[in-house]
């Protein structure tokens, strides 16, 4: 398990590094950070479903900026606050996303 979180992990920062995220403005929208970030953990059986669970906003908020467990936390540089409260808002209410 340890070692799938580990990997979990790498792919995300990959997905960081190759989707130009260093940047926090090259994110269109939260479904674009969804798709570049989160899917590569939470649709792998990496880390919790989150998608569907009716998690508060706030929650997704806070569990991304400040990490918890095996999930990194992501600085306001990698994933802007705008960009972040509109996946927040997309993983809480269920709304289906783009690629969907």
């Amino acid at each position: 398990m340890w070692s799938r979180r580990v990997i979990g992990i790498a792919a995300a920062c990959a997905a960081l590094c190759g989707s130009g995220g260093v940047e926090a403005a090259a994110w269109r929208d939260g479904a674009h950070v969804y798709e570049k970030v989160c899917r590569y953990c939470h649709e792998a059986g990496v880390g919790p479903v989150i998608r569907g669970r009716n998690l508060p906003v706030e929650y997704v908020q806070r569990v991304v900026r400040f990490g918890n467990r095996a999930m990194p936390a992501f600085r306001p540089s990698e994933i802007d606050d705008a960009s972040l409260a509109d996946v927040a808002r997309l993983i809480s209410s269920g709304t289906p996303l783009a690629k969907e």
